[in-house]
């Protein structure tokens, strides 16, 4: 019998996401709370490659389950998911920890092996809009150096052809999340791990994802 999938719904005025508990990265939105939860499926096995990569079980076949609601913002409604929900507070055993941080380094892992196999000049959108590789690539990073400012941090955002920064920042930043915490912040107002480990995987897996689809013709 499938298991099913807890899922929490950050619930905005324009766009709803749906959010894997267990799965760091596996997130997608739509404009009501089924379409969320459809994309989210429909994401289902490109995101096993993302676990596989992480050397674990992807998840199975189960249906998604709510758990939890959260009322979104401005950020949910721009495209992104920005409200830390209840289960993202909850304590976070080492072993646990261990786990999400190999799902985080395979999330940079599918980005970057993205990048080196897409075009530099990616297809536009249908306005014409749209970053191209490196402009996305740099989009990434800087967000990257703003997420570990949350964790009490403080690295520059390095530049994309500067692999040692790169990995510093990144090394940096799982070896902070990656202990037991008691769910709460790392730093006064920063982020709770569980969360920071969310949003880190799914900004990159949603530029991975982008990219390898605005690499194919139209």
């Amino acid at each position: 019998m499938a298991t099913s999938i807890p899922v929490y719904l950050e619930v905005g005025a324009k766009k709803v996401f749906a959010v894997a508990v267990e799965w760091p990265g596996w997130a997608r939105s739509g404009r009501g709370e089924e379409a969320a939860l459809e994309a989210l499926l429909a994401y289902r096995d490109r995101y096993a490659e993302v676990v596989r990569l992480a050397g674990a079980r992807p998840p199975g076949t189960g249906a998604p389950t709510v758990v939890e609601r959260v009322e979104g913002n401005a950020t949910t409604d721009f495209g992104a998911p920005g409200v830390v929900a209840d289960v993202d507070r909850e304590p976070l055993t080492a072993a646990r920890a261990h786990r999400l941080i190999a799902l985080l380094r395979a999330a940079w892992q599918t980005l970057d092996d993205t990048a080196a196999r897409s075009p530099a000049a990616l297809r536009k959108g249908p306005r014409g809009g749209g970053r191209d590789r490196d402009k996305m690539l740099a989009h990434v990073l800087g967000a990257e150096a703003a997420y570990a400012r949350t964790l009490g941090l403080r690295h520059r955002e390095p530049d994309i052809a500067d692999r040692a920064a790169i990995e510093a920042m990144r090394a940096d930043i799982l070896a902070t999340l990656d202990r037991s915490s008691t769910g709460e912040p790392l730093k006064p107002k920063g982020w709770p791990p569980r969360y920071a480990l969310r949003r880190m995987a799914w900004h990159a897996l949603d530029h991975a994802w982008e990219m390898a689809d605005r690499s194919e013709p139209a």
